[in-house]
């Protein structure tokens, strides 16, 4: 209960004592003391967070509410408040750094004491009085312990509802360039050394199938997230809660949510083990992983413009150099690759706070749930600007990948059906050594027709399955 001291300040109490909190603030004596104690990183909970906290918050109360366990007046009270939080209403009365408590008692508090003193104020009380109180309404039937995972998971999911059509853009627009850049000709490369010739488009084409089997990828690992164990209470034995309200929460979180929700199989297993946020942030970091891959690609393909590859030209968003006239950088895909770091970095924090759990319960999820939201908005956001930025307008330099599909040793591949690797290897080594083309040198040997040639030692016809021609298999009968 709080009195007022002065027209600055308002006294609360808690089972440790008095204090002193700003008067006009929306939450409580635990918020203030966990402020003192965790000025950390001055970095706050992330939005969505505090969205699926108040509809945890709702939820748990329409259920008490159902159950008779909570009056109706107080329950309508705190559904108003929770809605108000819900919408981002009170945002910035979350005041509690991301890194704090153990289990995230403190970021709990802070939300029970918000929707408390809103409800409080709905009802005609002031700040602090507390008719409806943060414990004995807005967290009745509830355990930090079942509460925190809860609201991680729930938060998770809705944040990954943004992530999913900006993956879903890259993917279209790597589609759309490998339709574009379909018929141009390039050298390929592997060790970083010449390749049998490919399509500019068919590597494009692979990053879209990349891309979209990482969807997928994720969408799999978020369905694990849906299995709850609210209602499990402080150890995962449902202490303190009506034998029904377990199915009920859930049952009314999924409808204010509207994500498919389910209990957990144990309750126990819910508060003991992170396996979720582990699947899903191991799901971030794998797609961290094609997106580097990818924005190398895109830096060496573009690089130059006189002594790079120079294959493709991105778009010149700003200035590259702060000494050097008209350098432009590859801003974009360089992001692309520092963000994926970023998500990278966040998934070793969530593999050791994941492993960090004790018997009952895993104290660390204030750093997982942190890290698992940072990293999907990160990834979100950044992949919108590398599609729009960058991928959406890269041209090809047709002239220059041709030169490179004509200049490929590894032309010499698609002569091996018809003169054998070992022949072929000493015409590859004879270009190399004279500068002369793979198609010169064959020429002047006299191992093939001229038809067979122009055939076998097209670029074109190299990057696709094709059969032998009939006349080399017929020669090859006669060798026999």
């Amino acid at each position: 209960m709080a009195t007022s001291t002065s027209a600055a300040t308002r006294q609360e109490k808690d089972s440790i004592g008095i204090k002193e909190i700003p008067a006009d603030v929306y939450y409580g004596v635990q918020t203030a003391r966990a402020v003192e104690n965790y000025p950390i990183s001055g970095m706050r909970a992330h939005s969505t967070l505090i969205k699926a906290f108040g509809m945890v918050k709702k939820a748990a109360a329409e259920a008490n509410q159902e159950l008779g366990l909570i009056d109706d007046k107080r329950a309508k009270a705190i559904f108003s408040a929770a809605n108000e939080v819900i919408e981002g209403k009170w945002n910035q009365e979350f005041v509690v750094d991301v890194f704090q408590a153990g289990a995230g008692v403190s970021f709990h508090m802070n939300t029970n004491e918000v929707i408390a003193n809103r409800a409080t104020e709905i009802l005609g009380g002031k700040l602090g009085e507390y008719q409806v109180h943060p414990n004995d309404h807005v967290n009745y039937g509830q355990s930090t312990n079942d509460v925190f995972p809860t609201g991680m998971r729930l938060g998770a999911l809705l944040e990954l509802e943004n992530l999913y059509p900006a993956l879903e853009s890259l993917a279209t627009a790597c589609e759309k360039k490998a339709k574009e850049f379909d018929k141009v000709m390039k050298s390929g490369r592997t060790h970083m050394q010449d390749a049998v010739p490919i399509r500019l488009g068919q590597e494009f084409a692979a990053y879209s199938v990349a891309i979209r089997k990482s969807i997928e990828g994720i969408r799999h690992a978020a369905e694990s997230l849906r299995e709850l164990g609210l209602g499990g209470s402080a150890v995962g034995t449902g202490i303190n809660t009506h034998p029904d309200y377990r199915e009920k929460a859930i049952a009314h979180l999924a409808k204010i949510s509207g994500q498919k929700l389910t209990p957990a199989s144990d309750m126990r297993w819910a508060m003991q083990s992170n396996y979720a946020m582990a699947n899903v942030s191991s799901a971030l970091r794998n797609l961290a992983l094609e997106i580097i891959r990818i924005s190398n690609d895109v830096r060496l393909m573009s690089s130059g413009p006189n002594t790079g590859y120079a294959e493709i030209n991105l778009p010149s968003l700003q200035p590259g150099s702060s000494i050097m006239p008209g350098k432009i950088n590859p801003v974009m895909p360089e992001l692309a690759a520092m963000v994926s770091f970023q998500v990278i970095g966040n998934d070793t924090a969530v593999a050791f706070a994941v492993q960090g759990g004790q018997l009952e319960l895993n104290v660390m999820m204030p750093t997982m749930s942190y890290s698992v939201m940072q990293s999907i908005t990160i990834m979100t956001n950044m992949v919108r600007v590398f599609t729009d930025k960058c991928i959406a307008g890269i041209t090809a330099n047709e002239s220059r990948c041709n030169f490179y599909s004509q200049s490929t040793v590894s032309l010499a591949t698609a002569l091996n059906p018809y003169i054998g690797y070992a022949k072929a290897a000493e015409i590859v080594k004879e270009s190399v050594a004279t500068g002369r083309s793979i198609i010169d040198i064959a020429r002047d040997k006299k191992l093939l027709s001229e038809k067979e040639i122009e055939e076998i030692l097209d670029p074109v016809r190299m990057t696709e399955p094709q059969y032998p021609l009939d006349s080399a298999k017929e020669r090859d009968k006669k060798t026999k």
